[in-house]
């Protein structure tokens, strides 16, 4: 494998991971608040202190389950993206936020059609599918600036060895 082919490679492999952990831990955030929400709903008092305590734990308890539905939703997601963008590199912004936002609404409505329920409550309302559908925008917003970073710095290094040969 060349080096421009190795740099890539990793440039991509960075941002899916930077991307995976920030959709998880906004996933997870907001299935937090959602569920604080319906005890809400009852008439049960949640402190701050209590909001942040349920955020915690769903962060340390959902990674074994949710984390790597995660990576595999935005895997797919953003390859499909990354295919798209190649005809439109324009387009690369939105297209991998877009990608994010509909990978975790496409994981969560695939897991209702194959388990015939929803496993994570606040997604059986439209405010928490959307909620995750932006968790996975946010995700896709990572993905986009930290590829676009080292293109950039990628493009600005190739530049500077042109000028360097001119010279």
């Amino acid at each position: 494998m060349n080096s421009m082919k190795l740099q890539n490679t990793l440039k991509v492999a960075c941002g899916l991971l930077a991307a995976v952990l920030v959709t998880y831990l906004v996933g997870a955030a907001f299935i937090s608040q959602g569920n604080l929400g319906a005890l809400a709903g009852m008439g049960f008092e949640v402190t701050l202190p209590q909001r942040l305590a349920a955020i915690f734990h769903d962060i340390s308890q959902m990674y074994d389950l949710f984390l790597p539905l995660v990576a595999i939703g935005l895997l797919v997601g953003f390859g499909v993206a990354a295919g798209i963008i190649h005809f439109a590199p324009h387009l690369q912004l939105l297209g991998y936020v877009s990608a994010g936002f509909l990978s975790m609404i496409a994981l969560h409505l695939i897991l209702k059609a194959l388990l015939g329920l929803s496993g994570i409550a606040p997604t059986r309302e439209l405010i928490g599918l959307l909620a995750q559908g932006l968790a996975g925008a946010v995700g896709g917003y990572v993905f986009h600036k930290v590829v676009s970073r080292k293109l950039k710095q990628e493009s600005s290094l190739v530049h500077h060895a042109h000028q360097d040969k001119q010279s």
